[in-house]
């Protein structure tokens, strides 16, 4: 109670400035910090442990950018097409909307296309629009996108009172499998329909907002003798078996088959008030009761909607629980990578064709080759907007691993389509992106707005969101082979049990000639290094590895290019030798069996400021891997530098052997112009029969510190 009354700005408790929704999302958000860090901890999230994983409360102008460039661009179609003459600009400010983005000028092609595929805006009704939220939390973006209803239901002259009524009738909808987050929003509705109707309370309307049940005690058996025909029992089936586990798959629940909605609903009428009363009667009503409810929210999971807004779930694949995992993986395998992928494929799901959608989520999909289908999904219709933010969107998270984008997309093709792109990833604070983003509606000429047609990703291998690059970067994917034209994967040595097989040179005997040096990652470093690690290459291990399915490539006769997969900044390339194997760790490529390449020149290339830009934009993650680098352009018959990068090499391979974790190390350069007899002992002992590392414990004996 101490931190809610000092710790909390009183500017967050006004009303008048949005606090309701605020401190109802941020207590909330408090609410689940412990679970969340406990559910951190696993392996694995169980069922329960989903709601605290997966909340993260919105940022309030991320909404309001959301909820104004779909909801509030919808209705400037619904004006405009009514016959008003204002521009989109003028009709965002008459509304007060300072988030919304007025779309770059368009060709006359793209503006018939868009008249020929739009439907008939001229008879749109307000209350004919609605707003689904799938992934509600304490429903945020539902609360803004009340204010926002409210001013046009004012606009075509209904009273605050009547237009709240109907808002929470007909245009507000939303989910979640947190009964928590359910009672919050619902709450947060409430309170903001009794802001604008203080009689709301009493009129017996309720929100439409649902918490997803799950009902894993109920079976198709339980409603057999009430079941009159096949279609009956199979639909009943088909329902009880997606809500078995609702807690899991919230609103990714859907119904591929047409469901006869009005045949089961009549199980439901059946009344037993003739019958006598039983314990058994008794359950059936109960029973009746929860397929009632199950029915209910089916049937809005299964309808389309106007506008779809959200900020989705994130859980990687690895920490889904096997019913999820399996059901991701069925249902939405475009992405299911990651959670926020699949609700990615949901929420275009349940908007309507020619409606708009919006969500803020982690830019992974942008570029990673495990998204890459997604992307093919996605741009099926078109980027509108985009506000790419980078790290520190929230204020909550720091450091540079989480990285989000959020973005708006009309389910329509349009190929020819410029979209317009907010670049905001340089802007360091959650404050400083939206102020950039401001600035951006007010001055289109910022040097951080980009406007592309997104037919050009396509001209890039894996068809990366890259609207920032240049014409002459697009053309060099056009003009030069790829690298894997000349060059090929060795695959990786994987042992099954790296504590024992790997080991650090220093600790096996140098006379023992099972182990070979394993180039297996390790720190930044170009052209030479990182020779610390060696593998048991002994016959048995072999064996082993072998038998375990290990035994992935083979060791290319061919000198090759290796780099960590993972780094903590830019990616450094390095030669290796012939023979030698390499872990997933160090992915690594040679010159095809057939291609007589350059191999050192295309070290020179990797290694270079050119070829960093490119990877910026195909894959600006922590990881790169072998596809990342195979895609790449490289004009490998008009570049020679096989010379430079010789001397490069060198130049590493000397600096390398400086350091005592060298196997080649004998001694350190300063220390080479020191008269003999000035050597300490240390230095006889240790240094020049290099045995360093392998005789640490030794160091104590001598009293060496």
């Amino acid at each position: 109670m101490q931190h809610l009354i000092h710790d909390i700005s009183e500017a967050d408790f006004d009303v008048n400035q949005g606090g309701q929704v605020e401190i109802i999302g941020w207590l909330y958000q408090y609410y689940n910090t412990e679970p969340k860090d406990l559910a951190f901890k696993k392996r694995k999230y169980s069922e329960s442990d989903i709601p605290a994983v997966t909340q993260l409360f919105t940022p309030d102008w991320i909404v309001k950018y959301m909820v104004e460039n779909s909801l509030g661009r919808y209705w400037i179609d619904v004006l405009q097409a009514k016959g008003d003459q204002r521009s989109e600009s003028e009709i965002a400010e008459n509304y007060q909307w300072h988030y919304y983005m007025p779309e770059a000028q368009q060709s006359e092609k793209v503006l018939v296309e868009i008249a020929a595929a739009q439907p008939d805006l001229t008879k749109v009704k307000l209350k004919d629009i609605s707003l689904i939220d799938p992934a509600m939390g304490s429903g945020h973006v539902l609360v803004y996108a009340f204010d926002v209803f409210v001013q046009l239901y004012e606009s075509e002259g209904y009273s605050r009172r009547d237009a709240a009524k109907d808002i929470i009738q007909h245009n507000l909808y939303g989910f979640d499998i947190d009964t928590r987050a359910f009672q919050l929003a619902y709450f947060a509705l409430c309170m903001k329909a009794r802001e604008y109707n203080r009689r709301f309370l009493t009129l017996n309307t309720r929100p439409n907002v649902f918490d997803i049940p799950e009902y894993s005690d109920l079976s198709a058996t339980d409603f057999e003798e009430l079941v009159t025909s096949d279609t009956q029992r199979s639909n009943i089936a088909c329902l009880l078996d997606a809500f078995h586990d609702g807690n899991s798959y919230g609103s990714l629940i859907h119904f591929s088959d047409s469901i006869d909605w009005q045949a089961l609903e009549s199980i439901t009428e059946i009344d037993f008030k003739e019958q006598q009363l039983s314990f058994d009667t008794i359950e059936m009503e109960n029973k009746k009761t929860k397929l009632k409810e199950i029915i209910e929210i089916s049937k809005l999971l299964c309808r389309k909607y106007t506008i779809g807004v959200m900020n989705p779930p994130y859980m990687g694949s690895g920490k889904m629980n096997d019913v999820l995992g399996k059901y991701v993986k069925k249902h939405f395998p475009a992405g299911k990578a990651d959670l926020f992928g699949a609700f990615m494929q949901r929420l275009r799901m349940f908007v309507s064709e020619n409606s708009y959608y919006a969500m803020i989520t982690q830019h992974a999909w942008m570029f990673l080759s495990s998204f890459e289908k997604l992307r093919q999904t996605l741009t099926q219709d078109t980027l509108i907007n985009m506000a790419h933010l980078g790290t520190r969107a929230f204020e909550e998270i720091g450091g540079e691993v989480v990285q989000s984008t959020t973005f708006v997309s009309k389910k329509q093709s349009l190929n020819d389509y410029v979209g317009t792109y907010e670049r905001l990833i340089n802007f360091n604070s959650q404050s400083k992106k939206e102020k950039a983003y401001l600035t951006a509606v007010r001055d289109q000429s910022v040097d951080y707005l980009y406007r592309t047609n997104q037919a050009n990703f396509g001209k890039i291998p894996g068809s990366p969101i890259a609207y920032w690059v240049s014409d002459n970067f697009l053309n060099a994917f056009k003009n030069f082979d790829s690298v894997s034209k000349h060059f090929e994967s060795t695959g990786r040595l994987k042992t099954h049990n790296n504590v024992k097989y790997i080991r650090y040179w220093w600790e096996i005997d140098s006379e023992n000639d099972d182990w070979i040096v394993l180039h297996n990652g390790g720190e930044y470093r170009k052209y030479f290094g990182n020779e610390i690690y060696v593998v048991d290459y002994s016959k048995p291990a072999i064996n082993f590895y072998s038998a375990h399915g290990g035994m992935v490539g083979n060791n290319s006769a061919y000198s090759g290019i290796t780099w960590n997969l993972i780094t903590s900044a830019n990616p450094g390339f390095r030669l290796k030798e012939a023979n030698l194997p390499n872990s997933s760790g160090a992915p690594t490529i040679v010159p095809s069996s057939h291609d007589n390449a350059d191999l050192l020149s295309l070290l020179g290339f990797l290694n270079s400021n050119v070829c960093l830009k490119i990877l910026n934009v195909v894959n600006p993650t922590l990881n790169t891997n072998v596809s990342n680098i195979m895609n790449l352009p490289y004009p490998y018959t008009k570049v020679n530098t096989s010379n430079i990068v010789k001397d490069c090499v060198s130049i590493s391979t000397i600096d390398w052997n400086t350091f005592e974790i060298s196997e080649d190390f004998s001694g350190h350069p300063l220390l080479s112009h020191i008269a003999d007899d000035n050597l300490s002992i240390w230095y006889y002992a240790m240094v020049l029969t290099n045995q360093c590392a392998k005789n640490v414990p030794i160091f104590q004996l001598w009293g060496v510190k």
